[in-house]
């Protein structure tokens, strides 16, 4: 539908957001890499809510058909070091009870992170699968996207400094030269001074 401005100018209202009943709607496979950062948080709510957008799409169509969103979340494997206990190079493995209690806290945290982000998706309306990996998140993350045919990767942001981010490594800039498909960081808004 076209329409006519005060200035004169032809404006095409949403024409390119419009879907032909004919064409068929490819979907959308977005990977969102979920941790316990509000940045991880912001950029899965900044996803759903600019990704799957259902204006112009025939009353038919529910977001599920639009595409799905991939909840990622890596965990960092626990390294089992022995600990020194004392003068003349004792050491202490610790037990394997600790090995295992640690490992159930970070599935049940993993769960926790994932139920929350499957629930933002739920409360818009998107279809959601949740994938838990063990390892780097770096490579694991570029791994995922790569074998399940990400259309696109979004990372938050954490705001790291330069020097920060040399010493510690940024997942989303690793994400960005090394992912196959293309990868979105989304920054969180600046805290107003108020």
């Amino acid at each position: 539908m076209e329409e006519t401005t005060r200035a004169g100018t032809v404006v095409q209202e949403q024409q390119a957001i419009l879907i032909n009943k004919n064409e068929k709607i490819k979907k959308l496979k977005v990977m969102v890499a979920i941790d316990d950062s509000d940045g991880s948080f912001y950029a899965l709510k900044w996803a759903v809510d600019h990704l799957f957008v259902a204006i112009g799409v025939a009353p038919e169509t529910s977001l599920e058909e639009l595409g799905m969103v991939v909840l990622v979340h890596v965990q960092q494997p626990f390294q089992h070091f022995p600990v020194p206990a004392g003068p003349g190079g004792v050491v202490f493995y610790p037990p394997t009870s600790v090995v295992e209690s640690v490992r159930k806290a970070q599935g049940e945290s993993s769960a926790m992170l994932l139920s929350r982000a499957s629930q933002l998706c739920k409360d818009k309306m998107v279809k959601a699968e949740t994938l838990v990996l063990d390892g780097d998140p770096k490579d694991m993350i570029c791994h995922a996207a790569e074998q399940m045919h990400a259309d696109l990767l979004v990372v938050g942001s954490r705001g790291l400094g330069q020097i920060k981010r040399a010493f510690l490594g940024s997942v989303s800039d690793y994400c960005t030269h090394n992912a196959k498909c293309p990868v979105l960081i989304v920054r969180p808004p600046k805290e107003s001074s108020t």
